[in-house]
């Protein structure tokens, strides 16, 4: 049996919110399988499990940059250690420099990236000067460049914590900033269900037939609560099926809007500061509650 560290504890309960004695007792059961045990927490404690997860752990800016005609456009996000050094103007112009070379020169990744030229010498080099003067790390996480087949819009909100890149065909600007900011409200993770990962479905179908299990539900209707499950997630994940958070009847889903404005959705690109990272953390209790329990076998 995989042993048990204190550090794994707190890593899920970061991701869960579950009480230390739970996250360690489903490690357990797990054989030490993060993901495993994040799993039997959703089952045994609901979607309580999932709210921490979706919680934003580091710190940085999300840069847009839209041509005037609207059919080409980039986003990028760069991360760095504290909030204050993402509001410091040189790492806003560097961000903003960076949106920039990559919808005008299109580099295939971060590594291209950073050897176009800026300045006297490169992006990295920049980057490097910039580290050394601020004091703190500094990282271009990801990027998009996007060759609209519609036009382009865009939504920052947050003190650029959350960008949005929406390419959309047809209809006007102000549908196209309120699906934008729909986009960042709502936080579809894609277009429709083709774009939702099998994995996903996967894990939801299995979360959805142990927790049926444990209320004693027969063995036939399984399948059936399953499937009504995933149904009701790709809802909730996909842009076409979601309730427009501004319908007045508050049931217009996103699809029906854009059949009555006779528009579409090509795509969209969603960035949210620090999804899925973890911050550096001086909580000393937590760690040492974290230790405690990670002890008691």
């Amino acid at each position: 049996m995989a042993a048990i560290t204190a550090s794994m504890v707190a890593e899920l309960r970061g991701k869960t919110d579950a009480p230390m004695m739970e996250c360690k007792k489903a490690l357990t059961e797990a054989d030490g399988d993060l993901a495993k045990a994040e799993e039997i927490l959703r089952v045994k404690l609901g979607n309580k499990a999932t709210k921490a997860a979706a919680r934003i752990t580091a710190e940085g800016v999300v840069g847009v940059n839209i041509s005037a005609d609207g059919k080409l456009g980039a986003i990028i996000e760069i991360n760095c250690e504290t909030d204050f050094v993402a509001k410091n103007d040189e790492f806003l112009q560097l961000t903003k420099d960076c949106v920039e070379l990559i919808a005008s020169k299109n580099p295939a990744d971060i590594a291209a990236l950073s050897a176009l030229p800026m300045g006297g010498g490169t992006v990295e080099s920049t980057r490097t000067a910039l580290v050394g003067k601020i004091g703190e790390n500094l990282s271009v996480r990801r990027f998009a460049r996007v060759e609209a087949k519609g036009k382009l819009m865009s939504y920052i909100h947050g003190g650029a914590k959350i960008g949005v890149l929406l390419d959309l065909v047809g209809g006007d600007e102000q549908l196209g900033k309120d699906l934008a900011m729909h986009i960042a409200a709502s936080k579809p993770k894609a277009l429709d269900a083709s774009g939702v990962p099998a994995e996903l479905l996967d894990v939801e179908r299995r979360i959805a037939i142990e927790k049926a299990r444990a209320d004693n539900k027969p063995e036939a209707m399984l399948e059936k609560i399953a499937e009504g499950t995933v149904q009701k997630y790709l809802k909730e994940v996909t842009l076409l099926a979601q309730v427009f958070v501004k319908a007045e009847d508050g049931k217009q889903t996103v699809e029906q809007l854009l059949k009555a404005k006779s528009a579409s959705v090509a795509g969209f690109t969603l960035y949210i500061v620090g999804e899925g990272m973890e911050k550096r953390s001086n909580d000393f209790a937590a760690e040492v509650a974290a230790q405690a329990a990670a002890a008691q076998k």
